[in-house]
């Protein structure tokens, strides 16, 4: 029987990505990618007015946020709505699914627990730059939807 881990949000090593001038994250890995088999928890936090990733859905990931504080607008194929501090989103695999996030504060971090359900390989569609995403396996790559190439080209 494995030992569960017991930790205080802040003890948790903090990670920051901005590479985008709309999208920027710090992330704290609770149960990192390889640590479970099939699971991934982070807290998140988004700083005012940017947002963590691009709208997208997954075709083999589920994911679960629970909004710790803040307040962010999310979007959703059913359009855009307020979230705040409580609230407990789901979004399944497929385009049913879409989702993005954005900090609608001028001031405060959005912060959110991300509970995602992991396979060894994801397809992630993202229909506003009409992108195409591989994660795992170590392919790891986005591709437009529109570059082509034959069945057997180098073969």
């Amino acid at each position: 029987m494995s030992e569960i881990k017991h930790e205080l949000i802040e003890n948790i090593p903090k990670s920051h990505k901005c590479e985008h001038n709309e999208y920027e994250y710090y992330r704290r890995k609770f149960i990192p990618f390889g640590a479970a088999k099939n699971s991934l928890v982070s807290i998140y936090e988004i700083p005012p007015k940017k947002s963590a990733y691009p709208y997208h859905f997954h075709h083999n990931n589920e994911e679960t946020f629970y909004i710790i504080s803040g307040e962010g607008i999310l979007k959703t194929p059913d359009g855009e709505r307020i979230v705040r501090a409580g609230e407990l989103l789901f979004f399944p695999t497929g385009s049913d699914g879409a989702h993005k996030l954005t900090n609608s504060s001028e001031t405060e971090n959005l912060v959110y627990i991300d509970f995602d359900v992991v396979h060894d390989v994801d397809i992630t569609i993202y229909p506003d730059s009409d992108k195409i995403g591989v994660w795992g396996m170590g392919i790891n790559k986005l591709y437009k939807k529109t570059s082509n190439v034959d069945y057997y080209d180098g073969e």
